[in-house]
């Protein structure tokens, strides 16, 4: 069973070395343990990391950001104490470049720019809302989005995250009508079948907390129908010179 786990996980290592691990998440897994129960994403990658380096006892595996669990796409981890200061205080710097792609549905969303609303965490609802500045428990949450591509049904939209709020893609773009697809929750009318929805972790960029090197990971999409064409489609028409993994 250990040795099934391990090849499921190595197969979706997009970047490793002795200090970061950087992998591509399924949108059914969770990043770290919660109420569910169910083995999170940090326990299968110890298990990894133990058995591919011959490592007795407890291994050492710091989160460095986590993505909802319906959410798919690149997630870092720190394999060192020291890496993970430094790549926590990167975060809070807004030195680490995070982009998301969101398929959402088409609505008057074009060019690109940048959404800026307050949020309200409802705690029992497990969800945000966008409220007036002067609310209460308000956060203010800023993002810049860009349109890549767009049909009658759907738009492609790339994302870059100013601030990290809960479930703020989510939020802030059904708050202006284009909810991400599958995302019953905010809005959108049905969900996808496997309790996806069609947000993806795309790409990372950071200098390496321990070699100062400039590090550019670039996450494949899920191996899904929609998915596949939209990457397909983008690859046609842009000349991205990001090596997808």
């Amino acid at each position: 069973m250990t040795k099934d786990l391990s090849f499921s996980i190595s197969d979706r290592i997009l970047y490793e070395d002795n200090h970061v691990i950087v992998i591509n998440k399924n949108p059914s897994e969770i990043v770290q343990g919660d109420k569910t129960g169910d083995v999170p994403l940090v326990d299968l990658l110890k298990v990894y990391v133990g058995e591919k380096y011959n490592k007795p006892g407890a291994v050492f595996l710091g989160v460095v950001h986590r993505i909802d669990r319906p959410t798919s796409g690149l997630v870092l981890f720190a394999r060192t104490s020291k890496a993970l200061t430094r790549l926590n205080a990167m975060l809070a710097q807004r030195q680490l470049k995070k982009k998301y792609w969101a398929v959402v549905k088409s609505g008057q969303l074009t060019g690109e720019g940048r959404l800026v609303n307050y949020l309200l965490k409802n705690e029992k609802q497990n969800k945000s809302y966008v409220v007036e500045a002067s609310a209460p428990g308000a956060k203010m949450a800023e993002l810049h989005y860009k349109v890549l591509s767009r049909s009658d049904h759907y738009t492609l939209v790339e994302v870059e995250l100013i601030t990290g709020r809960h479930h703020q893609i989510r939020t802030q773009l059904a708050a202006i009508g284009c909810p991400i697809k599958g995302d019953l929750k905010y809005g959108f009318d049905r969900s996808n079948p496997d309790g996806s929805i069609h947000l993806h972790s795309r790409s990372v960029e950071f200098i390496h907390p321990v070699r100062k090197e400039l590090v550019v990971v670039v996450a494949r999409v899920p191996d899904e129908s929609l998915w596949r064409f939209i990457e397909a489609n983008y690859q046609d028409n842009h000349s991205d010179n990001l090596k997808t993994t």
